[in-house]
């Protein structure tokens, strides 16, 4: 039950109701009971992506044609706040259906779509993409990363750092140039299948402040040869248009984990202080509690109807890029600011690691920072004034 009052939006039909209740359900009873174990181990098992495909939440919004589930970006909301509620640390799975599925949907050719979509909606290939490089975050424009035609094949040479699913995914978009010449016009999007590369290889399973169960890591490409039909799409030089286009989802669903962690924290704490007792009454009863957590609560409930708002508009294909940069910025900044103050009235308790609150206050600072640190979202919104 959420503690905010937010009348529930157009797009949210009783259908998507009744289906989050059976992904709540399968999250509770498949997935959150090995959390502690990926957290030691620091990645997810492989068998929980081929659970997660036979459930039908892999490619939830890809079409039914290329094996998904013929859904929306709804659903995919819907997957993301019951992951959340449920405590499933650490499964990249949003990055792949949100982030990776899509590339390959709007950009890829039609034996493209057949060859890959299905595979990756029964979880037997697990997406990551490939951006950032040591020297480059933000800045795509820049990667060192090459792509070079040899005859019918691909040669690609560089290194990546900062890959979410990094140890398990064996289907990489790579951001690499093609023409080393050119800035924006010389990055394309190429396709490695890691199973049948020579050359590649996985560095670090690096280690983090927070999301300890999800695996991130530098990966190194020497000579990894791929056929010319792994280039996404038809033409070179198409790489960074690509990119851009698909950002205001990218970014919108990192605003959709931070509004699912806010009503989660939120919950938790709202539990503990009406359950824990100082000086002879529960803490709800002191002042400085209900103040706290009723602004808690306004701001979020205001955050709760913008992001469902953005969602409406990515739903009809409306979300541009300044106002999704905006989601992105507020949602995260918000959720860090909310689950610290949760954390605070956990008092001791709230530092402790089996306490889930202190485990999101670690996870949620990096949504201020991957998908575009939000500087950068600052300065996309500046550029609409």
């Amino acid at each position: 039950m959420s503690p905010l009052n937010v009348a529930p939006p157009a797009w949210r039909t009783d259908d998507l109701e009744l289906f989050g209740d059976e992904i709540g359900k399968f999250f509770t009873r498949e997935l959150k009971p090995h959390v502690e174990k990926w957290r030691d181990q620091g990645v997810v098992d492989r068998w929980a992506w081929e659970k997660a495909g036979e459930a039908g939440i892999l490619c939830a919004s890809m079409p039914e044609e290329y094996g998904g589930a013929g859904g929306t970006f709804a659903h995919e909301q819907i997957i993301i706040e019951q992951q959340t509620k449920a405590g499933v640390e650490g499964f990249g799975m949003s990055l792949h259906n949100c982030i990776v599925a899509p590339y390959i949907l709007h950009y890829g050719t039609e034996e493209q779509k057949k060859r890959w979509l299905p595979r990756l909606a029964t979880g037997e290939l697990i997406g990551a993409i490939a951006m950032s490089e040591p020297g480059t975050g933000s800045d795509l424009q820049s990667v060192r990363t090459t792509a070079l035609r040899s005859g019918n094949q691909y040669v690609i040479n560089g290194q990546k750092t900062f890959i979410t699913n990094g140890q398990t995914a064996n289907f990489i978009i790579v951001v690499a140039k093609t023409d080393t010449k050119e800035g924006a016009k010389g990055v394309s999007l190429m396709v490695v299948e890691t199973d049948d590369s020579d050359g590649f290889q996985r560095g670090r399973n690096l280690k983090k402040l927070g999301l300890k169960a999800q695996d991130t890591s530098e990966l190194f490409f020497d000579d990894v040869k791929i056929p010319t039909e792994n280039l996404l799409g038809t033409e070179e030089g198409q790489g960074f248009f690509q990119l851009m286009q698909q950002l205001p989802q990218e970014r919108h669903q990192i605003a959709v984990q931070g509004m699912a962690a806010i009503e989660r924290a939120l919950e938790l704490t709202i539990d503990y202080v009406k359950e824990r007792h100082a000086f002879g009454k529960p803490i709800i009863a002191f002042q400085n509690t209900q103040f706290k957590l009723a602004e808690a609560k306004a701001k979020a409930t205001m955050a709760r109807v913008f992001v469902d708002y953005c969602t409406g508009l990515l739903i009809e294909g409306k979300l541009d890029p300044a106002t999704a940069s905006m989601s992105k910025m507020l949602l995260s900044d918000l959720e860090n600011e909310i689950i610290d103050e949760c954390l605070q009235l956990f008092g001791g308790y709230g530092y402790m690691d089996e306490y889930p609150i202190s485990r999101m206050y670690a996870d949620a600072r990096v949504q201020r920072i991957y998908g575009g640190t939000n500087e950068i979202m600052k300065l996309l919104i500046a550029r609409t004034l």
